[in-house]
């Protein structure tokens, strides 16, 4: 149904509101095609269907159309409810994002051997001052605690916190420069 229908459109929904079954489901046929085009058009990334702004906009329909004013037009009254549906639909998403893993299945990189990742490991611990060397191996490679790291090195906790926290800073640095191609 197009915009220069809104008297039929109108008609099938007073039918309705007095009890014409039948116009009611074509009301209902018809605001649906009206409401999935409106949530196709809106709906730009995956997450949200349009076809559950759909169902949720015909259940609002059904009840609330006691609250359209007859001698209003339909479709704004239509499409307000379902710009609302589709805001909770979105609102419910929440920021997320989906994406279906085919999509961007090639973009991974492969799998880096064992000892590759040793060499990359090693190579990062031996740009650290010893102290922080010892440390940040301590916690990330060994899997100590900070306690544990502490008492082995004869260090305070704090202490240890200090040169971890450094040390992991100098890595990342580091490595931010060369992937930036900066030396």
């Amino acid at each position: 149904m197009e915009r220069r229908d809104e008297a039929e459109f109108a008609r099938l929904l007073r039918a309705a509101i007095a009890g014409d079954e039948k116009a009611y489901g074509e009301f209902l046929q018809h605001a649906a095609f009206l409401v999935r085009a409106f949530a196709r058009r809106k709906i730009m990334q995956g997450g949200i269907d349009p076809e559950d702004v759909v169902q949720e906009t015909l259940l609002a329909i059904h009840l609330k159309r006691h609250t359209w004013r007859q001698d209003a037009p339909v479709l704004p009254w239509l499409l307000a409810i379902a710009k609302y549906k589709l805001i909770d639909a979105f609102r419910h998403r929440g920021r997320r994002v989906e994406i279906e893993i085919g999509e961007i299945a090639g973009t991974f990189a492969g799998p880096i051997s064992e000892t590759a990742s040793n060499r990359e490991i090693g190579h990062a611990l031996a740009t650290l001052a010893p102290g922080q060397r010892l440390v940040v191996a301590a916690i990330s490679v060994d899997g100590r605690s900070i306690s544990e790291t502490a008492k082995w090195l004869g260090m305070s906790e704090t202490a240890v916190r200090v040169a971890f926290h450094r040390g992991i800073a100098a890595i990342t640095q580091q490595f931010g420069r060369k992937q930036n191609g900066y030396k």
